[in-house]
């Protein structure tokens, strides 16, 4: 009779933090004492890239400065809300037996709501429902790609898709006052063959 070979089980992975350096604005700058050495306006920080898809998406340089800042406000806004939009309250109804009140909505979340609304008009105005849906799956709720797709031309799709929205996002919010990098490379080209023509 032959023996059955057993796999060895595999090792576990590590799922600590994965710390990249990302060039990121000095939070510190001062317009004031602009090109002084001890006020930089850049400077390489560690980030934990598993912190969030955006985040992850960043350091490998998939999304620009202006899609991440588009995407993080949005991630904010998404948070404030506890990720399903602000619930409907009833003033009428008494705490039972030691309950807890229901807090009134804050000025935060209802800034976060008409950003959320506004992002949803945009997108969908621009690129359809679909639109919404992934910047909530991958910005608010955290999802990476890998996780949305199963190939690797989905992964690329989506990608792209994804930057696309982010540049509407950046466009409404006033992150991309000189365009994307890929849009000024775009634009770039465009002048570059009008010249040659």
């Amino acid at each position: 009779m032959a023996k059955v070979k057993l796999k060895k089980p595999e090792a576990p992975r590590h799922q600590g933090p994965d710390i990249a350096m990302v060039k990121k604005e000095n939070p510190l700058w001062s317009k004031d004492h602009d090109g002084a050495k001890s006020n930089v306006r850049f400077v390489m920080m560690p980030v934990n890239t598993r912190e969030s898809a955006i985040t992850a998406l960043a350091a490998r340089r998939a999304i620009d400065e202006a899609q991440e800042k588009a995407a993080e406000r949005f991630r904010r806004a998404w948070e404030a809300l506890g990720g399903s939009g602000a619930k409907a309250m009833d003033y009428t109804r008494e705490p039972v037996d030691g309950g807890v009140s229901v807090e009134p909505i804050t000025v935060r979340q209802l800034s976060a709501g008409h950003d959320l609304k506004e992002a949803q008009k945009a997108l969908k105005e621009a690129h359809g429902d679909y639109a919404y849906r992934l910047v909530g799956y991958v910005c608010g709720e955290g999802r990476s790609i890998h996780e949305l797709t199963e190939t690797r031309r989905q992964r690329d799709t989506m990608t792209d898709l994804l930057r696309m929205y982010l540049d509407v996002l950046a466009g409404l919010w006033n992150y991309a006052g000189k365009g994307s990098v890929r849009q000024r490379n775009d634009l770039t080209h465009a002048r570059g063959n009008s010249i040659r023509e």
